[in-house]
């Protein structure tokens, strides 16, 4: 495999560009080489500039449910197109849009449209501690939540592929509004709340984590947050934005039975392009402006060809629900009978190769995989044709696009490597 032109394209890419990405994740930093520069997706396959080409299991980090330029979102991109990019003002789209998210994911009964997950979490915590009038918020160690200043601390995904255990320019003052527990463990959340339940606005939690690989909740894991935040009056926040239209049509909520008070979307309701969605009850959801007092705005949120994308993702999906069953097996087929020394986690499409021989429920566990052994599982599956996110902290997934033959050829070239 050939990386030559890809290599060109990164040392012009540092010249201009930190460490020549525009997401960290992108880099292979941590498993070395040469990140291949991507020219052109169609269905489970993407290419790169040197003509290479690869079964993608990224799937532009989650988003492409039904694969690279499914020809309804490219028809409606493309449709939206013809009547203008952006307007900063409403639009009927954004109305149809909200309502058929909300039929979707029913917890969601107000839904405000925004460009990113990031942006998702971050407006879901401030309505959170609005409504409250609490300063506290609860994460899981090993969840990210997008780069939001207090809650990045032990955020998983790049960062512990990194090897930063928190991040410079975070003020102290905005970490301490942050309690981070371990993953899975009720009883630490049990002694936070005896401690600081007074002034807990929120939990946030990936319902299944994805950022530090793929990492389900423990039974009565869900349940228990629920209970213990009704008790105590605090909000839970489900960030979705992952899980959302992944795992099941309603997202993790739905396939786990628990109703949250605000759920962060995104990625899969974009259909590949840049929307996300915040939401949940109506009482809540009215204390955002204008309707309330906690502020939110967005220039772009709504945009036309993003929300255009959306629809016609979440119309294929509600139009073909047998979609999920082809997703379930293929992802099934693929994770199916591990060697030795792999813990494979699955949820639906989501997916982790550990390399460790024991069972992986939370960070502490995640992080004792053999990430030496990762790299070279990732660079043998790389140049063999299998697009692999370059981080054992990261969940891999299928899309409905990848065919038998697809995922016949992924575990050929894993079980030459375990050989």
């Amino acid at each position: 495999m050939q990386l030559t032109r890809s290599q060109s394209l990164l040392d012009r890419a540092r010249r201009v560009i930190p460490g020549g990405v525009n997401s960290p994740v992108r880099a292979f930093r941590g498993v070395g080489g040469v990140p291949p520069f991507i020219t052109r997706g169609q269905g489970a396959h993407i290419e790169d500039a040197d003509g290479n080409s690869y079964i993608d299991y990224v799937c532009s980090w989650g988003p492409l449910l039904l694969g690279h330029r499914h020809p309804a979102i490219l028809s409606a991109i493309g449709d939206a197109l013809e009547t203008g990019t952006s307007f900063g003002a409403p639009t009927e789209r954004e109305v149809v849009f909200a309502e058929k998210i909300r039929a979707a994911v029913p917890s969601m009964e107000m839904v405000r449209l925004v460009n990113s997950g990031t942006e998702a979490t971050m407006s879901a915590l401030r309505v959170a501690r609005g409504f409250t009038g609490r300063d506290l918020c609860v994460k899981f160690e090993g969840c990210y939540h997008g780069h939001v200043d207090s809650l990045l601390v032990k955020a998983g995904s790049g960062l512990a592929t990194l090897g930063i255990a928190d991040t410079a320019g975070v003020p102290e003052s905005f970490a301490a509004t942050t309690i981070a527990l371990p993953y899975n463990s009720i009883p630490a959340v049990e002694e936070a709340f005896r401690l600081h339940g007074a002034r807990i606005a929120a939990i946030i939690v990936e319902p299944v984590a994805g950022n530090m690989g793929c990492v389900p909740p423990a039974p009565g894991f869900l349940e228990s947050l629920r209970e213990l935040c009704t008790r105590h009056g605090a909000v839970l926040i489900f960030d979705e934005v992952m899980t959302g239209f992944r795992v099941a049509p309603g997202g993790a909520q739905q396939r786990y039975g628990i109703r949250p008070d605000l759920t962060t979307l995104g990625k899969v309701i974009g259909g590949g392009l840049p929307i996300a969605a915040y939401g949940g009850r109506a009482d809540i959801m009215e204390k955002v402006a204008p309707s309330g007092p906690v502020y939110q705005a967005g220039t772009l949120s709504g945009n036309p060809l993003a929300v255009a994308a959306g629809m016609a993702m979440l119309d294929e999906l509600a139009a073909n629900p047998s979609v999920y069953d082809v997703l379930e097996a293929r992802a099934a087929a693929l994770c199916a009978d591990p060697p030795p020394g792999v813990t494979v986690n699955r949820v639906g499409s989501m997916f982790t190769f550990f390399f460790t021989s024991h069972p992986v429920t939370d960070y502490e566990s995640a992080r004792r995989s053999d990430t030496a052994k990762f790299a070279r599982f990732f660079h043998h599956m790389l140049e063999r044709g299998v697009y692999l996110a370059p981080s054992q902290f990261e969940a891999g997934f299928v899309s409905a696009a990848h065919t038998g033959e697809d995922i016949a050829h992924t575990v050929a070239a894993a079980r030459e490597f375990f050989a």
